[in-house]
């Protein structure tokens, strides 16, 4: 599920802003603009039944382009965030977006958001067999 998430921070930022979205590692030569999508602090805990509570602190980075005035397109670029990572569609099902804050350290923008939901367990249940049973009478 944190894929789905992160997966769909990354249709949400792609459709606001149309820059590229790096999910996995930074690369060297990254052409800026672009954002840095990580999941940072996970977390499960179980309930009754098989329901999972499932806890995601995720991390948008963004790299402006300009060097000269790049906290300002920070500031720019994270309002813009605040609105389009509200509601994220994750595997099909809709999630919002909590505890949004952000800040521009060294002219880049870093935007924390959490992504919290119930995951629900399933498992097969096999078919139950055929029995036999027999009678004999005595005598």
């Amino acid at each position: 599920m944190i894929q789905a998430i992160i997966e769909g921070i990354s249709d949400a930022l792609f459709a606001e802003f149309g820059f590229e979205n790096h999910m996995e590692e930074i690369m060297q030569g990254l052409e800026e603009p672009c954002f840095f999508i990580q999941c940072i602090n996970p977390s499960f805990k179980r309930y009754p039944g098989k329901r999972y509570f499932q806890q995601g602190q995720f991390l948008v980075q963004y790299f402006p382009e300009s060097e000269h005035g790049a906290n300002a397109e920070c500031y720019a670029v994270a309002g813009r965030m605040c609105l389009c990572l509200e509601m994220i569609q994750a595997g099909g099902d809709p999630i919002r977006g909590t505890k949004m804050n952000y800040r521009v350290v060294d002219g880049v923008l870093n935007f924390f958001a959490n992504y919290d939901c119930f995951l629900h367990r399933t498992e097969e249940q096999e078919a139950m067999g055929s029995l036999e049973s027999g009678i004999h009478v005595k005598g």
